[in-house]
This record gives structure tokens, C-alpha cells and sequence, in this order.
């Protein structure tokens, strides 16, 4: 009997990738594409260049068919793909939906307020999502997920479809004809088109799923189904979450976003913008000084820096970063510090400074949203490239003080995408089996208890007072050089 194979396509910030799976979950073979540096036209502004996501996405699947083709794999056996596409961007379509502008990325300070048509847009039919526009363009169809609209968007989350309150559309300053029609998560959005085909190597007529924002298809990959399991997703946002039942009306510390599961929902407190960008920033900043070290020992950047700040002990002997390289709405004026330097330290401080400072900001979010719910966190899911490092895992377990694990797959989107295909495909019964079957658990980190003491008392008695001493001086200093 002939296999079956899912499909799981995934761009995010930085790459395009997709992944083919079996349909007892394991990974058959993937293509990954870099995404071109981002436009940064004016200070908070930020787009993609040209037609970059759908570039490099038709790049990704060539890798991945050609890998596929190479293993003796059938195209035709392919049920699904599912489709996740970054959230939080804003994408300005014509009327033949080929790109108005380029497409406005999240840390663009224009996704903080309703869409404002500007002249040097020029003739813009359709204003929609990254998922909306990919999806269009996979398709020909001008539909989308209902569970990727974040911001100024007049969706209801409890009907999963637009508002009908004419006071929510003019809030974002849309109409319905400006928008796509939406479709659940798990419910087909069309079929491959016979042009989407013939540039990506695939047969026309393949079902494309909806899904819904990345984290949450992260969430669902990730397996993070039972109460008090978090999982922290490290990409260019980092982002952590857990599952729920319920639209949380007025949460004050989180936010109850639409699930990729139809009906469940995804609560998410703040994170830390630019999180692992800031990582890549210090290895291409600085990394240049320990090429030769690296050469030497026939190791990567990353590697070598890895292995240098595991022999730092934790607390970093005092250096603190805070990481404000991309400010939060409500306080633009904010950027990324670093404290506490003295002749003791090295690269390797700095580079383990940064990885402490991203695990203490979360901490300090994750312990208000699991206040509010009432449900504790007894462990940790981590995803991600970061997810690689056994330092950083270790980090986030001594932090938290509760075990840590990450699966085998880093990169959980491409899993949920998967998942959500299998569903739609009738491969699975139910959201809970399907993940049992797709998601391949990994290492576990046990917290240190000498170094979690540690970390409590740097987190409560300096790290939660920094922005309030470095807001005056930030507040200050934005309008001398921004």
C-alpha cells in the first residue's frame, strides 16, 4: 500500500520552510529558504522587500520536491497541506491581488493603529493577512483563516468570522469588501491552483488548509494540550502561551487569541519583540572576533559561543541585559540595555547575559498570566532554533524552576500546519490523537536549585526594577536621536 504524506508550510520573520511528514509522524524531508533582511525605510518602520514571501517560499518548495523526488517520494500521494504565515503584518492587495505595497511586517509602528490608506499606496482593493495573501496566492482564491486576525481587525473571536457591529468596522476604518472571506482552522481555503503549481514543482489540485497565527499553530505542534504546560516559541518574537476553553473577557495579563483549534482558544501574555533577532545582532556584530577560534576547532559561531558562556556561571556574574531592541507599543521610546559591566567580562558574559535576560522577561510575563488563570506552570515546551541550545534550555529551566523539555522536531509550526492538514483529510479522529501521533518528544532539563535561588533573587531584587529606573532616561534620550 502506497504511503500518504502531509504537507506543512511555514513561513515566518526570517525563512520560508516546509516540511513533508508521514502520516504516523515522522519527517520525510524539508526545504528551507532564508527570507531577505527587512526594509527599514525610517526609524520603527519595517517591510518586506518586493514580493519576498512568496519568493522565497516558491524556493522552499523546490528544496523540499527535489529532496522528496530524491527519496522515490509520489507527489500524488501528497493528501493536504496546512498553511501558516506570520502574524501581525498587514498586507495591501490590488484588485487582481498582486501586491499594492510591500508587505508591512509586525514591528512596523503602522500595525499600532487602523488601517490609513495613503496616496503612495496607490490602487488598493484588499487589505488582509499574510496567511490571506499567501493563501491567494497558492489558490487564486480570496479567502483566509478566521484565526490570524490580531490588531485592528473587526473579527469576532467568539462566532470565529467577521463582526456584524458597524461600530467595530469603523473602528479599523474597513469595510467588508475590503477583507477576504474566512474559513475555520482545519477547514479548506481551495485547492493548488494550476499556476501555483507549475512555479512550485507540485500537481495542481492539492487541498490547502486553513491553520491559524503561527504561534498558535506553534502551540498545537508543540503538543501543549494539558493545563499548566507552557510553551515559550524563540523566533524573531517570543512568544509565550497555553491552551484554554474559553474567549477570556478582559484579561488584564494576557491575551485570549483564536486557537488552531476550532473553538478552543490560545492564551498569550507579552513577550520579548526582536528576541531572537537579538541573538543573531550580537553573533554578527561580534561573532567576527571568534571566527578563527571557531575555525580552529571546527565549530560554528553559535557553537563555539554556546560552549564559551556554559563555563560563565548563572547570574553572569553580574551582567544584565534588558531586551527593548524593539520597544513595546505602549512605550516606543524604550531600548535594549546592558548593565553591570566590569573587568571580569568577556564575550561570553554578554552572550549569556542575553540569553538570561530573555528568560527572566518571560518569567516575569508568564507568572501574571498563570496568576490570573489560577493554573500554575509545571513545565515548559520550548520551540524553535534557540530550542538547540542546551545552555538556553537550561537557562529557561533554572529560571522558571520547573522541568523543561523540547521535541526533536524545533520547528513545531510545520508540525501543527500538519496536524490541521491530517484533520482536514480525515487522517485523524481528534486534535488530542493527532498531536499524540505527529509530536516526537526530546531532551528534558531539570532546574538547578542553587542556580534557581540565584535567579529569584537577581529577578526580584534588580531585573523587575529596571525599566522603572531606565524609563526616565530612555524617555529622554528617544526624542534626541529617533
Amino acid at each position: 500500500m502506497n504511503k500518504k504524506y502531509l504537507m506543512g508550510v511555514d513561513v515566518g520573520t526570517q525563512s520560508a520552510k516546509v516540511v513533508i511528514f508521514d502520516t504516523e509522524g515522522n519527517v520525510i524531508c524539508e526545504g528551507k529558504q532564508a527570507l531577505r533582511k527587512l526594509d527599514i525605510p525610517a526609524p520603527l518602520l519595517a517591510e518586506h522587500p518586493d514580493d519576498d514571501l512568496w519568493d522565497s517560499l516558491k524556493v522552499a518548495f523546490g528544496k523540499v520536491m527535489d529532496n522528496f523526488h530524491a527519496q522515490g517520494g509520489d507527489a500524488s500521494q501528497i493528501l493536504a497541506m496546512g498553511v501558516c504565515v506570520i502574524r501581525c503584518c498587514r498586507v495591501l492587495l490590488k484588485d487582481n491581488g498582486e501586491l499594492a505595497w510591500p508587505v508591512i511586517n509586525w514591528m512596523d509602528k503602522r500595525l499600532n493603529k487602523p488601517y490609513q490608506p495613503l496616496e503612495c499606496y496607490g490602487e488598493v482593493k484588499y487589505v488582509t493577512t499574510t496567511s490571506g495573501y499567501i493563501t491567494h496566492r497558492l489558490t487564486g482564491e480570496f479567502k483566509d483563516t478566521c484565526a490570524n486576525y490580531i490588531g485592528w481587525w473587526p473579527m469576532d473571536n467568539d462566532t470565529l468570522d467577521w463582526s456584524t457591529d458597524p461600530a467595530q468596522w469603523e473602528s479599523c476604518n474597513l469595510s467588508r469588501s475590503q477583507v477576504f472571506d474566512v474559513v475555520k482552522p482545519g477547514e479548506m481555503l481551495g485547492y493548488l491552483s494550476e499556476k501555483a503549481a507549475r512555479q512550485i514543482g507540485l500537481p495542481a489540485g492539492i487541498p490547502v488548509i486553513a491553520t491559524a497565527h503561527d504561534k498558535a499553530v506553534e502551540a498545537l505542534g508543540a503538543g501543549t494540550l494539558e493545563p499548566g504546560i507552557a510553551l515559550i516559541s524563540l523566533g524573531t518574537y517570543i512568544g509565550a502561551m497555553v491552551h484554554g476553553h474559553e474567549n477570556v473577557k478582559n484579561a488584564q495579563n494576557f491575551w485570549p487569541f483564536q486557537a488552531s483549534i476550532p473553538g478552543r482558544y490560545l492564551y498569550e501574555c507579552m513577550g520579548v519583540r526582536r528576541g531572537m533577532w537579538t541573538i543573531s545582532w550580537f553573533r554578527d556584530q561580534f561573532g567576527a572576533a571568534a571566527l578563527a577560534d571557531a575555525q580552529e576547532k571546527d565549530l560554528s559561531i553559535e557553537e563555539l559561543l554556546n560552549r564559551e558562556a556554559t563555563k560563565i556561571p548563572a547570574g553572569c556574574e553580574g551582567l544584565l541585559t534588558v531586551h527593548d531592541w524593539a520597544p513595546p507599543s505602549e512605550a516606543e521610546f524604550r531600548k535594549g540595555a546592558m548593565i553591570g559591566f566590569d573587568g571580569r567580562h568577556t564575550r561570553a558574559h554578554m552572550y549569556r547575559s542575553m540569553l538570561e535576560g530573555i528568560a527572566f522577561t518571560m518569567k516575569n510575563h508568564m507568572d501574571k498570566m498563570a496568576d490570573e488563570l489560577g493554573v500554575p506552570f509545571k513545565g515548559l515546551i520550548i520551540s524553535g532554533g534557540g530550542a538547540n541550545s542546551d545552555l538556553f534550555m537550561q537557562i529557561f529551566a533554572d529560571v522558571f524552576g520547573v522541568p523543561t523539555r523540547r521535541n526533536l522536531m524545533k520547528g513545531s509550526a510545520a508540525v501543527g500546519c500538519a496536524v490541521n492538514a491530517g484533520m482536514a483529510a480525515g487522517v485523524f479522529d481528534s486534535y488530542e490523537k493527532a498531536t499524540e501521533k505527529m509530536v516526537r518528544m526530546g531532551e528534558h532539563f531539570t532546574p538547578d536549585g542553587k542556580n534557581h535561588q540565584l535567579y529569584n533573587a537577581l529577578n526580584a531584587d534588580v531585573y523587575q526594577k529596571m525599566n522603572t529606573h531606565l524609563d526616565p532616561l530612555l524617555q529622554a534620550l528617544s526624542p534626541l536621536v529617533d
